[in-house]
């Protein structure tokens, strides 16, 4: 969006007309409604779409302009980032993506990217599939105490206890004083703290706080790892 923003200004410096841009679609970045806005000022209606270089068109936006319609020729998961495992419709997670191409067939091909399904059909009639569009990356490794910690090591924890339903790891404090909490949603909590603390323990090798909190309650973001740290 921001390259076909600049071709737009250029044009206008140098004053050349462009009558013949009337449409465009656009990936690669953001396209917020701002930008959308000041190309329809200008005369281009402008569309985003999503795309990776190995799979190449996933979802387009229609005229309605709610969320990103599947293409018809891929098969779209969205899961937990760490475990791969399918989250409820709606909640956020990584998109993970199946094409049958003869030439060049992907299964469950990971993105990295985040998003989450849209529920009913989109008002312009098309019956495929709708999801929110890029909401982030699925990747949240950080470095604490030097330490590497990963979405895999958080499930891997949160495995161990059913009674856990989703788990989120805080990362605060300044930079040379990393605090770990893990939010824990949960139904049960007699013993489950101390028991839960022992697994970040041997699973990270680092020490962390456990808060039990109610279910629900964490946001639904696609997050498993929160870097709040202050870099100020």
């Amino acid at each position: 969006p921001s390259f076909l923003k600049i071709i737009v200004e250029k044009a206008a410096e140098i004053g050349i007309a462009l009558p013949s841009v009337r449409k465009a679609l656009v990936s690669g970045e953001a396209f917020p409604p701002s930008l959308r806005d000041w190309l329809a000022e200008r005369g281009i209606t402008g569309y985003q779409c999503y795309a990776t270089a190995d799979l190449g068109l996933i979802a387009y936006e229609t005229s309605a302009r709610e969320g990103l319609v599947l293409d018809e020729g891929v098969i779209v998961e969205i899961v937990r980032p760490g475990t791969g495992d399918p989250v409820p419709e709606g909640e956020v997670g990584e998109l993970v993506v199946t094409t049958l191409n003869p030439d060049y067939p992907l299964i469950r091909f990971g993105t990295g990217d985040l998003s989450a399904v849209l529920t009913g059909t989109c008002p312009t009639g098309r019956t495929n599939q709708r999801i929110k569009g890029w909401m982030g990356r699925a990747d949240q490794t950080t470095k604490v105490r030097g330490m590497f910690v990963h979405p895999g090591q958080v499930a891997e924890v949160t495995k161990r206890f059913p009674a856990i339903k989703r788990a989120r790891l805080v990362v605060s404090g300044e930079m040379a004083n990393d605090q770990l909490t893990l939010k824990v949603e949960t139904l049960e909590t007699a013993g489950l703290a101390e028991k839960i603390s022992e697994a970040v323990r041997d699973v990270t090798k680092l020490r962390a706080d456990i808060a039990l909190v109610e279910v629900g309650s964490l946001p639904n973001d696609g997050k498993v790892i929160e870097d709040a740290r202050s870099y100020k």
